[in-house]
């Protein structure tokens, strides 16, 4: 499948990946509890309690550990660390920088942290378990203000505290052009995966922490919502993002087959570059 499609293909993979006209009740469900629970003092408190950097593994140990299906996604239905295989050989494929071909890989690692919380009842509280995931993926949304029409099941928009609170103000909580990296977004692996590489002091270039912090963001890399709240340097980034997202959405192939143990091989050279021994998470 060509990575840069003409206009009528693109229009039919469009149309194929992330239709949520005909989803099941279970994604449904989701971005319900998703809507209704996820606001500012949630996510400042998610941030407080998971963001704490205590455990620490090796890389492979930890890319293990994020077998977890993702509920939320339409179009897969294999082990999530496979799909990181997918992405990363999607873009290694297109000849773009290792540094890129390693964000396809780790892109989703944030999803580990539905094993920080020992306590499975708590844990499911949180909407950060394997059964329970509304606070660990699924689109992501600016809180602190009111939610887009063009998000996706935007029925459940008006389940939200913060929509509700600043559906009539434009900017929210928030200044014009504050920047999105100001913002608080809602809580789920993507901020949690930013937060970990920040604190691993992993030496990515900025287009990659923007990869991987904002990559669920389709209100603002796809619907081009949020510019008033964008400063320029999100500008030049959105690109970058909207780049990676084409091979985090079409690589998705619940019949590929892909030797898993050579791809360690090749990926573990890229590992070495960037990642210390071991890894606090």
């Amino acid at each position: 499948m060509k990575l840069v499609p003409n206009i009528f293909i693109f229009f039919i993979i469009y149309m194929y990946f992330r239709n949520y006209d005909k989803c099941s009740e279970s994604i449904k469900n989701l971005y319900k509890q998703q809507r209704t629970n996820q606001n500012l003092g949630y996510a400042k408190k998610m941030r407080k309690k998971y963001c704490q950097f205590t455990n620490k593994n090796y890389f492979w140990e930890l890319f293990d550990m994020v077998q977890i299906k993702d509920v939320s996604d339409p179009d897969i239905s294999i082990p999530n660390n496979y799909h990181l295989f997918q992405t990363a050989e999607g873009i290694r494929k297109a000849n773009l920088p290792e540094w890129m071909q390693l964000v396809g890989l780790i892109h989703d690692l944030g999803k580990v942290i539905y094993k920080k919380n020992k306590n499975l009842q708590e844990a499911k509280t949180d909407g950060i378990s394997e059964d329970t995931q509304w606070g660990l993926v699924g689109d992501t949304f600016i809180l602190g203000h009111r939610i887009p029409n063009t998000a996706i099941l935007s029925e459940f928009n008006e389940l939200n505290q913060d929509h509700l609170k600043y559906k009539d103000s434009k900017y929210g909580s928030y200044k014009p052009n504050i920047g999105l990296n100001n913002v608080i977004c809602s809580f789920g692996h993507d901020e949690y995966l930013y937060q970990m590489l920040k604190y691993n002091e992993i030496p990515l270039p900025e287009e990659a922490y923007y990869m991987i912090r904002f990559h669920s963001l389709y209100l603002w890399h796809k619907e081009n919502e949020y510019g008033h709240l964008e400063e320029e340097k999100d500008r030049e980034m959105k690109s970058w993002v909207q780049k990676f997202n084409q091979f985090d959405l079409y690589t998705k192939d619940d019949n590929e087959k892909m030797d898993i143990e050579e791809l360690k091989h090749y990926y573990d050279e890229l590992i070495q570059k960037y990642f210390p021994e071991e890894i606090f998470w």
